[in-house]
């Protein structure tokens, strides 16, 4: 009862912007549309009823408030399974939220740091320089003089994100229940997702750490840099680093009139994406525009800047090395290759039929391929190749989705840049050049060494981890021969026990045959 008016403020937004018929005729629940229609009854006349499914989506998370804004923004991440209409609405909601002003700035900087904020500060701005759903960003100078900003939660954000997801769990937990096909959009799911990337946002530490080591990952780059963290004046809840001053990736004309090459700018992009993923197994996974700045300085090579690293995927070695090769047989259009490698990996499970597997990637990608590579979006292909794969009960990898998410990003700014540029021409020989390298004597024994040194230790530990699987192998062999003495005991109990059944159904046969002749020759 307590999350009641919450829930009727969301059927309100529901019934005014008609969300049921989101979904396709034949898969629409007739209660809920009658629902929904009565109760948006005042809004028939509405300017908002006249926009397309998707917009009125949008609008109507946008009206709930800044946490439906970022699920919102999660949620255009999985297009797996969301139409592409919905997916591109979705991918457009901006989280302008107005600031708060109470508890006031350097009330929360005392609060964090125990002292008077004056002892760390010359000046912090009361005003925000930018605010969002989960927190609010502060331009500040330090004692040194130094610019910084200081990133702020808001106030009494994790108690308000726990209730709303405690209702979508048990909205989500309705829909696969009572609404038709509900199952196959896997909410929970999706909620899931939702909760464990946007509780992680509230550990501003945690962002932190992520900064320090994408920095140092690209320490004296000249493709990307990262702001320094002030750990000193840092908490959970406040973060501070170094104030940078850049260019939006988005304002192409103030680009142009600094002259930077945006073709070239725009492979930086892609070469740093592809560095992110198989170099060092770290990326950054929130790359949209707002999050990202450029440094003209060098126009002929710019360097991008990227800032707001809560968000963040990374590889096992193991989907690393996969993933290239799905990728570099995909550029091969080498499509057994791909369905031997999904199940390889364990992608789909190990009974998937590769030849249907393989047919299914090959009626994906080669009207795709039919067309030059430069209009091909290697996102959208992903994004299809991971939709089939799901047709075959491919197990949803959240590592993946980030990278799909990112790499549509990536490519979408990319082009945004550059009209014409063909993500296909960079990101192949990168893969050839680290399949090669992988491939080095050099890279072998640089993992070789790197794993003497735990061989060393666990040697004279060996003859003893010999003689417990040894022990452990003849007291596995010692409980299979009892259970199998137990089966046939208990086989031998089933066999007289039948046999005990057999005769008295035998016996009770013959007493009522012979009761039945007695009785005959009694009557007669």
């Amino acid at each position: 009862m307590k999350h009641l008016p919450r829930l009727l403020k969301i059927i309100s937004v529901a019934a005014k912007y008609r969300l049921d018929k989101l979904a396709p005729a034949s898969g629409r629940s007739r209660l809920l549309g009658m629902v929904l229609g009565t109760l948006g009854l005042p809004w028939t006349g509405n300017a908002v009823r006249k926009l397309p499914p998707a917009e009125r989506l949008r609008a109507a998370l946008e009206e709930l408030g800044p946490i439906y804004i970022k699920f919102g923004q999660l949620l255009s991440t999985r297009r797996d399974f969301l139409p592409h209409d919905i997916s591109e609405a979705l991918q457009s909601l901006q989280d302008k939220v107005p600031g708060f002003s109470k508890p006031g700035i350097h009330e929360i900087i005392e609060a964090n740091l125990g002292i008077d904020w004056q002892q760390y500060f010359q000046h912090v701005d009361t005003s925000p320089l930018a605010s969002a759903s989960i927190a609010q960003v502060h331009a500040a100078t330090l004692t040194s003089g130094e610019e910084v900003v200081i990133k702020v939660l808001r106030p009494n954000i994790e108690q308000t994100i726990r209730q709303d997801i405690h209702l979508l769990k048990w909205v989500a937990t309705i829909i696969e229940r009572y609404i038709p096909n509900g199952k196959r959009l896997r909410p929970r799911e999706v909620i899931a997702d939702y909760e464990h990337v946007i509780l992680g946002e509230l550990n501003l530490t945690s962002e932190g750490a992520n900064a320090s080591l994408l920095r140092r990952n690209f320490d004296n780059s000249l493709l990307l840099y990262v702001p320094k963290v002030y750990w000193d004046i840092s908490r959970e809840t406040m973060l501070v680093s170094e104030r940078i001053q850049g260019i939006p990736v988005s304002d192409i004309d103030t680009l142009r009139a600094h002259n930077v090459d945006l073709k070239r700018l725009a492979e930086i992009g892609v070469e740093i994406f592809f560095t992110q993923v198989f170099d060092h197994s770290f990326f950054h996974a929130d790359m949209h525009p707002g999050n990202i700045f450029v440094d003209p300085e060098n126009p002929t090579s710019p360097r991008y800047i990227a800032i707001d690293c809560a968000i963040i995927g990374s590889l096992s070695n193991d989907d690393q090395q996969y993933l290239a090769r799905n990728l570099l047989a995909i550029f091969k259009r080498d499509y057994r290759k791909v369905a031997e490698l999904h199940v390889e990996c364990g992608w789909v499970p190990p009974d998937t039929r590769v030849v249907e597997f393989e047919a299914a990637m090959r009626t994906v990608c080669e009207p795709i391929f039919e067309r030059p590579l430069r209009d091909i979006s290697f996102g959208y292909l992903l994004v299809q190749l991971f939709r089939t794969a799901g047709r075959f009960n491919m197990e949803v990898q959240p590592s993946l989705v980030l990278l799909q998410k990112t790499l549509l990003n990536v490519e979408g700014l990319g082009r945004q840049l550059y009209p014409d540029l063909d993500l296909w021409q960079t990101a192949l020989p990168f893969l050839e050049r680290w399949n090669k390298r992988r491939m080095q004597p050099s890279y072998l024994w640089k993992e070789l060494k790197t794993h003497v040194p735990d061989w060393i230790e666990q040697f004279p530990h060996l003859p003893q981890l010999v003689l417990d699987s040894m022990q452990h192998q003849q007291n596995l062999q010692s409980i299979h021969q009892r259970m199998q003495e137990q089966l046939a005991m208990q086989q031998q109990a089933i066999e007289r026990q039948q046999a005990s059944t057999k005769r008295w159904r035998v016996a009770a046969l013959l007493s009522i045959t012979a009761a039945v002749a007695i009785w005959y020759f009694i009557l007669n």
